[in-house]
């Protein structure tokens, strides 16, 4: 017998990857709430260190650790770290991400390289450090949180899908490879979610006209999803080992849709590109801006209380740290 099948979930560590703020933080506290040794990671040590704190006033066993996961050698050094020096990894759970919304004309290359590397490169690096040790013990989980942005591509969010599209075919077919070792990987899809990331999101373009569709999008009830109860239900789905779990009502509608007729939601997705706002004229620079700077050049009282509930999550979830210098 496996000298760890015998562990319980209190002694299990769980390593969340983009655990700062926003999603990564509730899904680290969730996994902590259900007994787990928690470790987080991202690439800022200041928002780790309040994450933590936040974990902690939650009575949850948390550490940090600072890396950047498109570092494909800081990734294998941090997972020695904690197989060495807080115990073994039986979950992991990648949520990095980066978002940058504009029209194609206001993207560059290394727009696309960015998030390839976060968001695609990323789930790639973790998932194969901690695969010899969760393979060698018989046991454990991988969640990779994608997006329905990678099963039916969004205008203004190119790079961003592009990545994300990457994500769920490396997501799927890990969990086709790895069938019968006791280890499992979880695809999680989820749509619109109530978290505070436009805050942190990147905008180009006529940039606040950007900001408003999306922080908006983000925020309104009817269309995104409390990102409190969707942390819950993808711990649900990686820690029983389900192949994929897709998240709101709209996600699931246009993922089935998207499979059935898949030039159905080519077209819908150009109509909605033209309702979107334009590009800036040929020659016309633009600067890229941060959500907190979008939303102050805004200036917009009706914008502010469409997006309450969204600023009220950024509040709650660590997503207004580091945004006022």
């Amino acid at each position: 017998m496996n000298k760890h099948e015998h562990d319980t979930e209190e002694t299990r560590v769980a390593l969340v990857a983009g655990a700062s703020r926003g999603l990564g933080l509730l899904i680290a506290r969730e996994l902590g709430e259900r007994g787990h040794r928690i470790v987080i990671c991202a690439r800022d040590g200041d928002e780790l260190d309040s994450a933590a704190d936040l974990l902690r006033e939650s009575g949850i066993d948390v550490t940090t650790q600072v890396c950047d996961v498109a570092d494909r050698e800081a990734v294998r050094a941090m997972v020695e770290r904690v197989e060495t020096g807080v115990g073994p990894i039986h979950t992991l759970v990648t949520v990095a991400g980066v978002i940058h919304v504009g029209p194609l004309d206001s993207v560059t290359e290394d727009d696309f390289t960015e998030a390839v590397d976060v968001m695609l490169w990323g789930p790639v690096h973790l998932a194969l450090a901690v695969l010899p040790y969760l393979r060698e013990r018989g046991t454990g989980h991988i969640g990779t949180v994608t997006s329905i942005g990678g099963m039916v591509s969004v205008p203004h969010l190119l790079p961003y899908s592009t990545a994300k599209f990457g994500a769920v075919g490396f997501s799927q077919g890990l969990s086709a490879e790895l069938a019968g070792t006791g280890v499992t990987a979880t695809t999680i899809v989820p749509g619109l979610m109530r978290t505070g990331g436009h805050l942190h999101a990147l905008f180009s373009g006529q940039q606040t006209q950007e900001y408003a569709w999306f922080a908006t999008s983000g925020s309104l009830p009817l269309i995104s999803m409390d990102a409190e109860r969707a942390a819950s239900k993808m711990v649900d789905a990686v820690l029983a080992g389900k192949p994929t779990v897709i998240l709101s009502p709209l996600a699931k509608i246009g993922a089935r849709v998207h499979g059935l007729a898949p030039a159905t939601t080519v077209r819908a997705m150009s109509l909605a590109a033209r309702l979107l706002p334009a590009a800036p004229a040929a020659g016309d620079k633009t600067e890229t801006v941060p959500g907190h700077v979008a939303d102050r050049r805004a200036d917009s009282p009706l914008l502010e209380k469409l997006i309450t509930l969204g600023q009220r999550s950024a509040q709650r979830f660590n997503e207004t740290r580091s945004t006022r210098s």
